[in-house]
């Protein structure tokens, strides 16, 4: 019965013209896709992945046959026993669908309950099936298409040209007619409808959130910057709290009201107003007053997340100033692929303007400096300052978390790790400058006390947005070998190309995890680093552990 089936199935004029080699790959890249990665991932983007994954083994089963072909060879499908040969094919590639698939489930709940997560449903194999299925058949026919066209662009070079020659013509035509339609017409529409959507995002005024009262607030009627201006995100971040009546609620101390100043896009016509506008805004209110002042580089769609500033607000009660000046209003990657350069350029002139008038004020008297970012933010707060032009008089120090895998000194600190440290969360030198923590604090390993300038990476072992690696595809990334994170799958396993195909689902889905795990930075995690970093007098180890629980009930509220 099961032959006769298999027999009917491939009688099927698509399924019969399916290439055996590709079949085969296609099924273990298919069956590679669902093992477990960084992140969970639902029934339909994993079932994107592993149609993705099957269209990418079938191509490349396509290529290696028209290379035998090309080659002159003979190729086996043509044999007497071809076609028994691929029935055979499909049997065993029937076997190892239906086991894998019978384990996807397992293998995606040991990366979902380690963070907490519920199990998968009982029904997802049947549907992540019918998703792989959409999408390989959707890109093997568009592949399909793109042979299609170089045929015939081959022999139209044929007249003119030998038969090798022709073919590796059209292939060259197809691809780059390929490429003008992807890069010239799909990409650019789909770029414009995102701008559009992310700029109506951003031009968004929240009836629940209203303009301040307080002169000292960006936004205020006695502010440079109007409400409107400050963008969907500015307005969010000055409208966080906590303010002073709520610092001294929690602490039983005397506190001050904290000093946001968040210069957005719609502020000022180009980069050096905004930035102008900014450090006006900061002598308005006496933000070098204060005994903590920071600069804040915002992700790539203008966010602060009240989780990184709410602990350092409490901490040193109120005494804080910080400024951000938006650079863009789109997702980080979008912004990574439009303009990669001009949030660094915003972050670097913001760290200059800022620091320069420091270094004017009477060193006794002038405020603790510190920048801070996360994800793309702390890529571009890492390239506002070159550490030999401060060296002479640094700030004090920076926290950056979640940085993109490229980040400069997060690289060189990863790299040049201790050998008996996990790439996940690397000892640098003795950590007198630099030093790692995640879930759990481990900020106090360090052989040496600290220096004079304080760096902390708040980054969870779960982040693909950090551990990321195009070599992934040809490698085994350096984080999979030894100990593994507290929060990644015991299970998982490098796959060539596939592993990085998974990752970059994983930077996709960064996000939908539970806040402490992925790219989703918990507030009592921020707390350590925070502590580390600038070293408020007066906290306890009680009363810290208490802040924490306050601070993730409050988000959580939120």
């Amino acid at each position: 019965m099961a032959i006769r089936f298999l027999a009917t199935w491939l009688d099927h004029r698509f399924l019969r013209s399916l290439c055996a080699m590709g079949v085969w790959l296609g099924t273990l890249f298919f069956a590679a896709s669902l093992t477990p990665s960084l992140v969970p991932r639902d029934v339909l983007p994993q079932g994107l992945l592993s149609g993705a994954s099957f269209a990418l083994g079938y191509g490349i089963g396509v290529a290696l046959r028209a290379l035998w072909r090309f080659l002159g060879l003979r190729d086996i499908e043509s044999l007497p026993l071809g076609r028994l040969l691929k029935l055979a094919a499909a049997l065993a590639c029937l076997g190892i669908l239906s086991a894998f698939l019978w384990r996807a489930s397992a293998w995606q709940d040991s990366v979902r309950l380690p963070m907490g997560l519920p199990p998968v449903e009982d029904h997802r194999p049947l549907i992540l099936g019918l998703v792989a299925a959409a999408t390989g058949t959707a890109l093997i026919l568009l592949g399909r298409l793109f042979r299609l066209i170089a045929r015939h662009a081959a022999r139209q070079a044929g007249r003119v040209a030998p038969p090798r020659l022709s073919t590796l013509a059209g292939i060259a035509a197809a691809a780059g007619l390929f490429w003008a339609i992807g890069d010239g017409v799909l990409l650019r529409a789909g770029l414009h409808a995102l701008d559009a959507s992310y700029s109506r995002r951003d031009a968004r005024i929240d009836d629940g959130v209203a303009p301040p009262s307080d002169p000292l607030k960006a936004g205020s009627v006695a502010s440079l910057l109007r409400w409107q201006d400050l963008g969907w995100m500015g307005r969010a971040a000055i409208a966080a709290g906590p303010d002073r009546a709520a610092i001294e609620a929690f602490t039983g101390q005397p506190a001050q009201e904290p000093l946001r100043i968040y210069v957005g896009l719609n502020a000022a016509e180009g980069m050096e107003e905004r930035v102008d506008l900014a450090f006006r805004e900061m002598l308005r209110i006496g933000a070098f007053d204060r005994s903590i002042l920071v600069i804040v580089t915002p992700t790539g769609t203008g966010r602060i997340y009240p989780a990184s500033q709410m602990p350092l607000e409490y901490l040193h009660h109120g005494d804080v100033a910080t400024v951000a000046v938006q650079y863009s209003y789109t997702a980080s990657w979008l912004t990574l692929l439009a303009d990669p350069t001009y949030g660094a350029e915003t972050a670097r002139h913001l760290f200059r303007r800022v620091y320069d008038h420091w270094l004017t004020l009477p060193e006794a008297s002038r405020p603790r400096l510190y920048l801070h970012g996360l994800s793309l933010g702390a890529l571009y707060s890492d390239l506002s300052v070159d550490l030999f032009d401060v060296i002479g008089a640094p700030f004090q120090g920076a926290l950056w978390s979640g940085p993109p895998f490229n980040s400069r000194t997060w690289r060189q600190a990863t790299d040049q790790r201790q050998p008996d440290s996990p790439a996940w969360l690397p000892r640098f030198r003795d950590g007198s400058v630099v030093r790692f923590t995640g879930q759990e604090n481990r900020l106090d390993e360090a052989t040496a006390p600290w220096g004079p300038l304080r760096i902390v990476y708040l980054q969870y072992a779960s982040d693909p947005v950090t551990f990321f690696e195009p070599n992934a595809a040809f490698r085994a990334p350096a984080w999979m070998r030894g100990p593994r994170g507290p929060d990644v799958s015991p299970e998982l396993r490098w796959y060539p190309l596939v592993t990085f195909l998974q990752l970059a689902f994983d930077m996709v889905l960064s996000g939908s995890t539970p806040m402490g795990h992925g790219h989703l930075y918990a507030p009592e995690h921020y707390v350590d680093g925070w502590v580390a970093v600038t070293e408020p007098p007066g906290w306890t180890p009680e009363r810290i552990e208490a802040l924490k629980r306050h601070l993730r009930a409050a988000i959580d509220a939120g």
